[in-house]
């Protein structure tokens, strides 16, 4: 029988924390559930963003967007699919890849190793979202065409249900339909127990 170590059960018990926050704010609109997550995130996205090569003032700037946006987007979490440090820093890597495409830098991958910044260790909590980024991409390389469109739809581009079926010239119903069988197979990809990490 394998046994927690006491890092283990403290970084469990920190997802369970963040995890608490960013449901209290998706549910209640908790401002102080909101405070703790920026003051628990801010610093981190900040060194993420730092070591992904942003100057203080952008990183500064795209840290307060991702907040703006975990306060909007809160309903959307899913702590089935991801953990909140997981969903927060795909926001902030995103909104990364956003700023330098709008300062017309060259195209970039965003799979590109290169943008993953180095961990200071191997129980580095940012090694461990880039890589669970990674696999959720990949993931969401596999879905049906239609499934990953929309899911990019609804997810990275932000859009409401009703605009994505006006869009895609879909019923509302198939548009809900196709993310949910989109989220279900996330689920699945993203199953500890799938990728050989069950017992």
């Amino acid at each position: 029988m394998d046994r927690m170590t006491a890092p283990d059960m403290a970084q469990s018990a920190e997802i369970d924390r963040t995890n608490g926050l960013l449901l209290r704010v998706a549910r209640e609109h908790d401002r102080q559930a909101f405070v703790d997550l920026f003051h628990h995130f801010a610093p981190r996205l900040k060194s993420f963003l730092l070591k992904g090569g942003a100057d203080a003032g952008l990183a500064e700037e795209i840290v307060q967007d991702v907040m703006v946006t975990v306060w909007r987007r809160a309903g959307s979490f899913d702590p089935a699919l991801s953990a909140a440090g997981t969903w927060i820093f795909t926001i902030a890597r995103n909104r990364r890849i956003d700023r330098l495409r709008q300062e017309r830098r060259p195209e970039i991958d965003p799979d590109d190793p290169a943008l993953v910044p180095a961990p200071v260790n191997a129980a580095d909590e940012g090694m461990m979202i880039e890589e669970q980024s990674v696999r959720l991409h990949r993931a969401i390389r596999e879905l049906p065409a239609e499934q990953a469109e929309l899911l990019k739809m609804a997810y990275f581009q932000d859009k409401a249900h009703s605009a994505i079926a006006q869009e895609s010239n879909l019923p509302l119903g198939t548009v809900k339909s196709r993310l949910r069988l989109a989220l279900a197979r996330l689920r699945k990809a993203l199953d500890p127990a799938e990728l050989g990490g069950g017992a």
